[in-house]
């Protein structure tokens, strides 16, 4: 059997994209979605969250860009004196690769994150991470064991494989070369994801798609990934929400792209396609 999670990333960061969201989960195939405990518009889709109870929501882990939620006296070697977390990838893994980075401090915050979302009264159906800093192997390390620990047992696994990235390059979906490149370092990076995973006693997806083609996710593209989907559970990752001032003031590189895998997730043809194929759409919930 095939079964399918359409996970969106990035619930509170902007209004904009939690009505995006939540709109593709209501009138569209969107099944799944992952809570920031950072986003600035954190409390609206908490809120939203509880008004739609059969969405799965779980947490987006951030561990790069924007304000922490611990205090910035127990996780300093994380943050600045305000509380600001690595401005971007690539500063971050510098910092953990090179232990500049308190392992203690890293748990910290997660746990931290967390707790704010359970005590928004949502119970998070799986963790994920912003930027798939858990392809890290330290920071997975740390993230199993707060996973375990806190009674979550499903966690995403980032790596795509090179197969489906190569494939998709070469398709009307017109991944980048700088995608798929992306994809090659976050395999090198989760080598370790599977042993990690049993230690901890984790489950994820058999099959994770979307990183080569972030942003890309229209009606044609999102189609076409469906016609291809391997037997077994399979994630797509996607980025819904609604292009406003609030978003371009983020600084997110994903803009109008937004609106564009809104588009996909409410296509009438999408949904055709699932059904010719027999494909069942479950959340995080379903799986065992």
């Amino acid at each position: 059997m095939k079964e399918l999670i359409l996970n969106a990333d990035d619930f509170g960061l902007t209004k904009g994209v939690n009505e995006g969201i939540v709109r593709s989960f209501r009138e569209g195939v969107l099944t799944s979605t992952t809570l920031m405990a950072t986003g600035p518009a954190f409390e609206d889709a908490a809120e939203r969250a509880r008004d739609n109870p059969n969405l799965g929501v779980g947490c987006h882990l951030v561990l790069t860009g924007g304000v922490a939620v611990a205090p910035p006296g127990e996780i300093s070697s994380l943050v600045d004196k305000s509380g600001l977390l690595p401005e971007s990838l690539g500063a971050f893994l510098v910092r953990v690769t090179s232990g500049k980075i308190r392992l203690t401090h890293i748990e910290r915050e997660l746990r931290a994150q967390i707790a704010k979302i359970r005590s928004a009264g949502i119970e998070p159906t799986h963790l994920d991470t912003h930027k798939h800093t858990h392809a890290h192997p330290v920071v997975l390390k740390v993230l199993a064991r707060v996973a375990k620990d806190l009674g979550i047992e499903r966690l995403r696994k980032p790596a795509e494989h090179l197969h489906d990235s190569w494939r998709l390059m070469c398709s009307e979906t017109g991944a980048s070369a700088k995608q798929v490149a992306a994809v090659a370092a976050v395999r090198i990076l989760s080598t370790n994801f599977a042993s990690v995973s049993r230690r901890y006693g984790l489950v994820s997806p058999d099959r994770f798609l979307g990183v080569a083609v972030t942003g890309q996710l229209g009606p044609n593209a999102l189609c076409h990934l469906i016609d291809t989907l391997d037997e077994g559970r399979t994630e797509i990752m996607l980025h819904p929400g609604i292009c406003d001032e609030d978003l371009v003031r983020t600084g997110s590189r994903l803009q109008l792209q937004r609106e564009l895998e809104m588009e996909g997730l409410l296509a009438s043809q999408v949904r055709r396609a699932i059904e010719h194929h027999g494909v069942r759409l479950i959340s995080y919930r379903e799986l065992n």
